[in-house]
């Protein structure tokens, strides 16, 4: 059965080692076949890999397109290990990532790794809120 896939005017579709731009219309593709398939919004590059998760989300993704986990395994761990000891919480998260990399789907590491990245998201969110809701130096407590 093939994958049918929607694009809006002028977004990207990585397929393989190929960009697709999609016209000023929106198109419906029907893809047939196993390559790597990712759409422009689930791409990161190094400059927008900017926080730890995105970066290990990166590496996953690299994983995924060249379709060979050695490709960035020792970055992968790498990342991973620093994570888990700045942020414990995240183990059963990147327990996930690792499953799905050890079983060899690749697609599947990739959405647990988008997990990881809103996970961190959340966490970067409630510091925030924190500090604001602090009084400041000025202030009485």
């Amino acid at each position: 059965m093939a994958l049918k896939v929607e694009l809006k005017p002028g977004e990207k579709l990585l397929v393989g080692n190929c960009i697709i731009t999609n016209s000023d219309q929106r198109t419906r593709l029907f893809i047939d076949g196993r390559v790597p398939i990712l759409r422009e919004k689930d791409i990161l590059t190094a400059e927008t890999a900017n926080t730890p998760a995105k970066r290990i989300y990166l590496a996953v993704q690299l994983m995924y397109i060249e379709e060979d986990i050695s490709t960035a395994r020792d970055q992968y761990f790498a990342l991973v290990n620093e994570f888990i000891k700045a942020v414990p919480s995240s183990i059963s998260l990147v327990n996930q990532i690792n499953n799905e990399i050890l079983t060899e789907q690749l697609y599947k590491a990739l959405k647990a790794a988008q997990k990881l990245i809103d996970y961190e998201q959340d966490l970067l969110s409630n510091v925030s809120a924190r500090r604001e809701s602090l009084p400041s130096d000025g202030e009485s407590r």
